[in-house]
Formats: structure tokens, C-alpha cells, sequence
């Protein structure tokens, strides 16, 4: 029977019951943050609080919780309970809870239904990440970048983090990044009329198809084209995902096969790995050359991971666009030295009848393209490692967290690796903002933060084209961009732009580092907030003549919009299918941790 070994193996009653117990202490905790569920409080002693949550059929949960800053909550997985017609048993089914809050959130039936399928997919994925236990945290250490990115557990605040719709369970073993298998990526050639090439400036496609693929790889592939009739001059040669050619491609784009306008060509030579994104491949055989992106039509987190047309075709420009800030200013340079890997190239292939129809389902308008991104081992000098944000939050099988053995092996003390890490990580993204108008969403995959001793030294950004946006005040430094730039990037009022780094770097990731740093005696939470505002302040002091800038994106609010992506999915959007993208929600308001640090502005 198919994987009948890998399936008794992997799925046992302790891992099962282990994983479960888990996902419902995350599933409390973040939906008490967005205010989804609103448990009585039974007990208090300090910052821990007993809580009980009722719900229908004369049931309720029990469980004890520990109150953090930015309105969060940690809760013990170990002291959940669920009580069910006045007996009390262990919790154990994060579904059976998802079941029981349908009506407490207001989740419509269909959403429900979807979103036990995304539950169980995460549990699985979780399970198999709970039995590698080949490495520990002090291991890793130097793990390289690409297969560091294998030990990762996935979004920290999204609680169906591995929904993965689409994936089999052979896909799961083949193509998920836990599962560490290189692949080798499949070749198209497209006929020029379908599709359309882009690139920086001084980089043609001859250039970049040399640069990617061996002299013995084109000539195989034009003979390909030759064959089935074609001249190869006419074609563009493309990557293409294995799991999208056989999904989606061969049953969406059947006519300009069988017109031969579409041409399946071979496998390329080269190895790649899967990151945590999953359509970002990184080349193990060659590493200097390009990380290739690549649309998979899977539905994962909150949307399906294509590749949007309009934002593929303009990905070189925003590079140019990028790096033109950079280039000019001495400060992003010369003092933080940061590495921008950049979107070099791309090539969109539109799905003609979907692009015809009015208000179509977005995840139809990104089925073809790729984006060559360069790569970031051709930036690292000597001594230095790169690691994505997300693999601070890695905690092992012991449960050391993969932070704490940074810091060891540096040989500086918390405090001090913090301070290092916030100016790192800060400066940069802090002077795009306020010289500017300009922002990265820099969460846990797009950020590398590179090393050198185990200590912070550089920062590296990425992910260009998907989350960027700028300001829609009068900035001079923005008066040459095109509306076609604006209208893709996207333009945002002040708030709305701070919150790409106060949502998607404070609230996103570095809440949990803060809970991992506390609970481990490493920093305590309130100094680790004030080592941020002093970061903060630090780069203020240094640029006294953006003043004005510093109160339109105030990081010292009181309160700040909160932004939900559980909410999203479970109540707002669903899983309608609509024309754009959807959003994070919107509702109430998050205490905001670094209000009382304003004081100290401008003294």
C-alpha cells in the first residue's frame, strides 16, 4: 500500500497527542490576540492567568496563560483542559476546538470544513518536523543557509501555518521544505508571443539563459523545439515546477501545447532546495547562480502562492529602484552595508482567456512565470553566514532555542547580541523608511540577517516585487516614480506604511523572540523592548533633519491598528475566490509596548 510504512512510522498516538496539544495552546493564545475569543479570567498570580473558555454542548476549556506585552498571551500546553458534561479530560484534538469555536468566531460552514483540512495538514507536517531530531540548536550553527531553512516550523502566528490545499501526501514527502529533497526543475520553452521578458538594465535573456543553464542544456533543449517543429529562436526557455506542469499547466494551458506554442523540453542539471516559501528554489549545485521563484498554484497561509502577472513584470524595475536609493546614499552603502539580492529577471506568461475575463479569480492570473532572484551566497564575504529572522524562533528537540546557541558561541552577553542584532536590523530598514517613503515587509523569510562570529554584522532584504510599498505623501525622493510603479507597489497613508514594520517585523516575529528570550532567563521582556526603542532613537539622533518624518511614522503611538491574519482567513475572507489578493484584517487596537520609551524623543 502506498506509503503504509512512512504512515505507521510517522503517525503514532504520543506524537499525534503531542503535536495536537501543541497546535490548541497556539490556537488559544493567538485567537485570544485577535480578540476572536474572549475567555473568563478564574485566577490570576502575576503574569500567569487561569482562564476558562465555554463553549456549546455544556463544554468548556481550562487552561493557564501567561500575559505578555502588544496584548499577547502564551499558553501551557500542558495545563489545557477540557471539561465535557462536568468530567475533565485532557485536550487533545485541535480540531474537535476548532469545532467547538465555529460559532463562538462566527465561521461560516464552509470555511470550517476548509479549514480542518488545513488543520490536519499542519498537524502531519508538524509531526514530521517533531521526529527530526538529527540536529540540535548548537548543531546548526553552522548549517548552511539553504538547509537551514529545512529545520523551520512555519509562520509563527498563523495557526493553519502548513494548509499546504493542493499537496498530496506524495507532494508533502517530495516537495515540502521540511522534507530537505533537492529536485530539478523542469524546462518550457514559450513562444514569444505568449510571453514577455524582463530584466535590469545590461541584461539580456541570452545572457541570463547562459548564465543558468550549460551550453549542453540549451542545445538539448532547442533540438526539443526543433522536433516538435518550432525554431528556438521564437521561444523564451523557462523553469517550471514539477507539481504546476502536472496540475495546473498541462490542464490550463492545453491549446498552445497542442499548437506547440508551449514546449516541454527536459529537466535541467542542476539541484535545488525548496525554502520555506516554498516556490523559492535555491541552486545546491551551483550557488552562485540565481534563486529561481516559481508559481505554485497551492493555497498556503492566507493565498495561493502564484506568481501575480503585474508584479512579475515589473520586478527588474523595482530592483533598479531599490538599489538606486541604495547606490546614492552613503549611509545604506558604507555604514550598513546592506545586501539587497535582487529580482534580475522574469518571464510572465499570461493564460489568455482567464487575463479576458472581467474580475477573475486572481489565483488564474499567476499560473506562469518565474523571477530570477541573485543569490545571496555571491554577496557573503569571508566569516560571514547568512540565516533567514525565522531562525531565531528554531527551538530543538531538547528545546534550546537555536538564539541562545548564537549567543554562547559569540561570546557576548544577551544584552549586547540584542543591541547589535536592532542596529543591524533596524538602521536600514528605517532609513529607507523615513529618507524614503519606502518599505519592506520584513518578516521572518524575506529578512537574513548575516553573521559573522555568531554575532549580528549585516542585513540582507529580499522579496522586492511581493512587498514593497511607498508612501502617498509628497516625497521628493519618489517624484520620478511612474504610475505604473505606484499603482503596483502600491502606495499607503503613514500609518498604514508603519505597520509593514511594526505588524510584519514587531508583532509578527519579534513578540515571539521576546517570549523565547524571557522564558529562557536570557533577556527579560520589558528590556527587550527598551533595546528596541533605544535602536529606534539611536537612528534619530543620527538623522535630526527628518524630524517631520519621525512623527508621520511614529513607532511611540499608544495604540496601533491591530492587524489579524488568523481573523482573515476564519472570518473576513474566508475562502471566497476572489480577483485580488486578500489582505490582513483590520480590528480593534494593540497596546503598543514601545509607547513607553516616547519620553526619551528628542531630549
Amino acid at each position: 500500500m502506498l506509503f503504509q510504512n512512512e504512515i505507521h512510522e510517522q503517525l503514532n498516538p504520543a506524537d499525534w497527542k503531542e503535536v495536537n496539544q501543541k497546535l490548541i495552546a497556539k490556537m488559544l493564545a493567538e485567537y485570544m490576540y485577535e480578540d476572536m475569543i474572549n475567555p473568563k479570567v478564574l485566577h490570576t498570580n502575576g503574569k500567569i492567568e487561569t482562564y476558562e473558555l465555554i463553549v456549546p454542548n455544556h463544554k468548556s476549556y481550562q487552561f493557564e496563560a501567561k500575559k505578555y506585552l502588544f496584548d499577547s498571551f502564551e499558553v501551557k500546553k500542558e495545563s489545557i483542559k477540557k471539561i465535557e458534561q462536568g468530567v475533565e479530560k485532557e485536550a487533545e484534538s485541535a480540531v474537535e476546538l476548532l469545532v467547538d469555536l465555529k460559532e463562538m468566531i462566527g465561521m461560516s460552514a464552509e470555511t470550517t470544513g476548509h479549514l480542518i483540512k488545513e488543520i490536519h495538514a499542519t498537524l502531519i507536517a508538524d509531526i514530521h518536523l517533531m521526529q527530526k531530531t538529527d540536529r540540535t540548536s548548537e548543531e546548526l550553527l553552522t548549517t548552511d543557509y539553504a538547509e537551514l531553512e529545512g529545520f523551520m516550523k512555519g509562520h509563527p502566528w498563523i495557526t493553519y501555518n502548513k494548509g499546504r490545499i493542493g499537496f498530496g501526501y506524495d507532494d508533502y514527502l517530495k516537495f515540502a521544505p521540511e522534507q530537505q529533497r533537492e529536485v530539478r526543475l523542469s524546462w518550457i520553452a514559450v513562444h514569444k508571443h505568449l510571453a514577455s521578458f524582463h530584466s535590469i538594465e545590461n541584461l539580456s535573456y541570452e545572457q541570463l539563459i547562459e548564465q543558468e543553464l550549460s551550453e549542453e542544456e540549451r542545445k538539448r533543449f532547442a533540438k526539443e523545439v526543433e522536433t516538435q517543429g518550432g525554431n528556438a529562436e521564437n521561444y523564451y526557455f523557462l523553469p517550471v515546477h514539477e507539481w504546476q506542469w502536472k496540475n495546473q499547466l498541462i490542464q490550463n494551458f492545453p491549446n498552445e501545447i497542442a499548437r506547440k506554442e508551449i514546449i516541454a523540453v527536459g529537466d535541467g542539471e542542476d539541484s535545488y532546495l525548496p525554502q520555506q516559501s516554498i516556490r523559492t528554489f535555491v541552486n545546491t549545485h551551483s550557488t552562485e547562480k540565481h534563486h529561481v521563484k516559481l508559481p505554485m498554484s497551492i493555497l498556503n497561509t492566507l493565498v495561493y502562492r502564484g506568481l501575480p502577472s503585474e508584479r512579475t513584470v515589473i520586478a527588474p524595475k523595482v530592483t533598479e529602484l531599490i538599489k538606486g536609493m541604495y547606490d546614492q546614499d552613503d549611509f545604506l552603502k558604507h555604514e550598513c552595508r546592506v545586501i539587497l539580492p535582487g529580482e534580475n529577471a522574469s518571464i510572465n506568461v499570461d493564460q489568455p482567456h482567464y487575463s479576458s475575463v472581467k474580475d477573475a479569480p486572481y489565483q488564474y492570473l499567476e499560473m506562469l512565470g518565474a523571477i530570477w532572484r541573485e543569490s545571496i551566497y555571491t554577496y557573503l564575504e569571508e566569516g560571514e553566514q547568512a540565516i533567514t529572522l525565522a531562525a531565531l524562533l528554531h527551538e530543538d528537540h531538547n528545546g534550546t532555542p537555536f538564539v541562545q546557541s548564537l549567543m554562547d558561541a559569540s561570546q557576548l552577553e544577551p544584552e549586547e547580541w540584542m543591541k547589535k542584532f536592532y542596529q543591524v536590523v533596524m538602521d536600514p530598514l528605517l532609513h529607507y523608511l523615513y529618507q524614503y517613503g519606502t518599505v519592506f515587509s520584513p518578516h521572518g523569510q524575506n529578512t537574513i540577517l548575516v553573521l559573522k562570529e555568531n554575532q549580528p554584522h549585516r542585513l540582507a532584504i529580499k522579496d522586492f516585487v511581493d512587498d514593497v510599498n511607498v508612501t502617498d505623501q509628497p516625497f521628493p525622493e519618489l517624484d520620478l516614480l511612474s504610475e505604473e510603479m505606484k499603482t503596483v507597489l502600491r502606495t499607503e497613508p503613514p500609518e498604514g506604511l508603519t505597520q509593514f514594520i511594526f505588524t510584519g517585523l514587531f508583532v509578527c516575529h519579534l513578540r515571539y523572540l521576546s517570549h523565547i528570550l524571557e522564558n529562557h532567563h536570557l533577556v527579560t521582556e520589558e528590556k527587550f523592548w527598551e533595546l528596541l526603542a533605544e535602536s529606534i532613537h539611536h537612528y534619530q539622533a543620527r538623522f535630526p533633519e527628518l524630524e517631520e518624518r519621525f512623527e508621520l511614522f511614529d513607532f511611540f503611538k499608544p495604540e496601533m491598528t491591530k492587524l489579524c491574519l488568523n481573523r482573515n482567513r476564519m472570518v473576513d475572507y474566508g475562502y471566497a475566490d476572489g480577483d485580488d489578493r486578500p489582505h490582513a484584517s483590520e480590528f480593534g487596537r494593540v497596546t503598543n509596548a514601545l509607547a513607553a520609551f516616547k519620553k526619551q524623543t528628542h531630549e
